[in-house]
């Protein structure tokens, strides 16, 4: 029935997961073969009814999904009587901050930063995210500047050898870029394929973004 589940995740067939949690009560914590929770592939897929209607079966989210959905009150409960579990990493290689970065929660991260996690830690999968790369993808400049202000390397290169101001950049996200430099990020890194933040900027015809990059300085004001 994990299998059903999952595919009617994948389908956004909410009828069809609530009929399975009917029918299974305890089907709402499945996992699939690698390790992910039925409600964080729904929240990976974006299929957001789905993932209200897993949270309201499920009873207590772990931390990751507590992180994830921004549940800051639980994260508490579980950090509180476990502080070890913001270092710890997901079964498809995240920590909880990563988490709560990406799906841009920034209460989430200011609760999980109370806790000492690693600011600097590297996803354990193919695609190496650091925390910051997390950060940059939610298009947050909010959460982007909370791990910045935590202590989070604003150069760190993930898979591809995409820094945080390439994503800034491609993203056209003034307030990001702005963030990035005032912590000292440097323009001049080149992703795998060879191109800067400014070149990927100018590519997509975000000429002021493209023009911060390549004076190395935040608007003013």
């Amino acid at each position: 029935m994990a299998q059903e589940l999952f595919d009617a995740i994948r389908e956004n067939d909410k009828g069809k997961v609530a009929q399975l949690i009917a029918a299974s009560p305890s089907l709402a914590k499945a996992r699939n073969e690698a390790g992910v929770s039925a409600l964080m592939q729904a929240r990976y897929e974006f299929k957001l009814e789905i993932v209200d209607l897993l949270k309201s079966s499920l009873g207590e989210l772990d931390v990751f999904e507590a992180a994830t959905l921004g549940d800051v009150s639980r994260l508490h409960v579980l950090l509180t009587n476990e502080p070890g579990l913001a270092r710890s990493y997901s079964d498809d290689g995240f920590t909880p901050l990563h988490l709560a970065a990406f799906f841009g929660q920034p209460a989430a991260v200011e609760a999980l930063l109370q806790y000492a996690p690693d600011v600097n830690a590297v996803s354990r999968n193919v695609m190496r995210v650091a925390v910051i790369n997390a950060a940059a993808a939610s298009r947050s400049a909010e959460v982007v500047t909370l791990v910045l202000k935590a202590g989070a390397n604003p150069d760190a290169q993930q898979q591809a050898g995409f820094t945080a101001l390439h994503e800034a950049a491609v993203s056209n996200n003034t307030a990001m870029v702005s963030a990035l430099l005032t912590a000292g990020a440097d323009p001049g890194f080149r992703s795998d394929a060879g191109q800067t933040a400014a070149e990927m900027a100018r590519e997509k015809g975000h000429k002021e973004i493209a023009e911060m990059l390549d004076t190395r300085k935040p608007p003013v004001g």
